[in-house]
């Protein structure tokens, strides 16, 4: 059965973007050309402008496809929990699992703050996974927590959580960091 163009369109689209993962994990950003890039998709410079303004570009709908699914992994794994603190700590494991897919920890949080910037960085967090540790944290200081003092502590612990993802990345213990996540969340409670 012949596919219809929007079909072909999202076919070409999603060729880049995976031709284009595979470069910037393996190559970085920086050492990743656009020629490699529609080689690698097999498709023409032509279809890639189509697609995309520029590799910045590019990249960017790389990470957000990246960040798209770290958010789906933790969202499916903490509504299912019971208290608000099994949430953020089933929530946690999730953000280690999905940072465990290979090359995800060196784009999202290596790769892309250096190319990207922190503002843009901090727009894509705050459209995927942000949310649903800022309604976690909600839920387990209560409604006494001003909106101010509930963002500053979504944003440490955010940063938290990724300097975790780093360390596991290049070789420390797991266990040590939900173990540590979990003190940082109990502290927050007393």
């Amino acid at each position: 059965m012949a596919r219809s163009n929007k079909e072909r369109t999202e076919a070409t689209r999603l060729a880049l973007i995976e031709a284009a993962r595979r470069l910037f994990v393996e190559k970085g950003y920086a050492e990743t050309a656009t020629p490699d890039i529609v080689a690698e998709a097999g498709v023409t410079r032509g279809a890639l402008y189509h697609h995309f303004e520029d590799k910045r570009a590019l990249f960017l709908a790389t990470l957000e496809r990246e960040a798209q699914a770290v958010a789906a992994q933790i969202e499916t794994v903490s509504t299912a929990s019971g208290t608000p603190c099994e949430a953020l700590l089933s929530g946690a494991a999730a953000y280690f699992d999905a940072m465990a897919e290979p090359g995800r920890t060196r784009l999202l949080l290596l790769e892309a703050p250096a190319v990207l910037g922190f503002e843009a960085m901090g727009a894509i967090d705050r459209d995927n996974a942000e949310g649903t540790l800022k309604t976690g944290l909600s839920e387990l200081l209560g409604p006494h927590v001003g909106a101010e003092k509930l963002q500053a502590l979504t944003d440490l612990l955010s940063a938290a959580f990724d300097r975790a993802a780093i360390a596991i990345e290049a070789g420390a213990d797991r266990k040590a960091y939900e173990a540590a996540i979990a003190d940082l969340i109990d502290g927050l409670r007393a």
